[in-house]
């Protein structure tokens, strides 16, 4: 009997969040970034630089609000979808989003963690019915895991049950303003989680 093998795809990432990296405006201007499958915007981004991205790469762009983004509406950013309390699937990829950071003085887009907990506790029926997920991005990371102290970047505890009990292959998130040497520098293993923070802007393949 004759066997086929089917070799698995990886799947190219571009992931952005918090502030505008200007060597990925220069290669995505000068078409010299390496193709990528999905765009991904973790928060506190103007909507028109994600239409930017969207428009110029040509490539799905979905995204999540963050503490700072108060000019997004139901059409900006262009072309962009907002995945919010939402999973979705992108090719093989099951994908949910949760916008937002921690309450900390009642502006747009903050949640107290009861709040996050509930809205996470909703989706659970399609998280199960779906078979679980492959990514999970946010604004905010989860608690003690490359969070801060002070009241506006404390992470979420629901996000540490949410990693715990659905074990998401990669958990995506932006909020924590941080300068990295290498692409390991951004990561911390959660169990089988690999929580990565794409402050500016990162690559992955998956």
């Amino acid at each position: 009997m004759k066997t086929t093998l089917i070799k698995s795809h990886k799947l190219k990432i571009l992931t952005v969040s918090d502030f505008i990296d200007e060597s990925l405006t220069q290669r995505v201007e000068n078409k010299t970034l390496e193709p990528v499958d999905l765009i991904i915007s973790c928060g506190d981004l103007a909507p028109e630089y994600l239409s930017f991205l969207r428009d110029r790469l040509d490539k799905p762009l979905f995204y999540v609000k963050g503490n700072h983004d108060i000019r997004y509406s139901p059409s900006n950013p262009v072309g962009c979808k907002n995945i919010h309390a939402k999973l979705i699937q992108f090719k093989s990829l099951k994908i949910m989003g949760l916008e937002g950071s921690i309450w900390y003085n009642g502006g747009m887009n903050q949640y107290t963690d009861r709040e996050m907990k509930k809205m996470i506790s909703g989706m659970w029926f399609s998280l199960w019915r779906k078979g679980g997920i492959h990514i999970v991005i946010t604004h905010a990371p989860p608690r003690h895991i490359h969070d801060a102290e002070d009241r506006c970047h404390m992470g979420f505890e629901s996000f540490v049950r949410l990693i715990d009990k659905k074990r998401p292959d990669y958990f995506i998130h932006g909020h924590i303003h941080k300068e990295f040497k290498t692409h390991s520098d951004r990561i911390i293993t959660v169990g089988s989680t690999k929580v990565i923070n794409t402050c500016g802007f990162t690559i992955l393949e998956v």
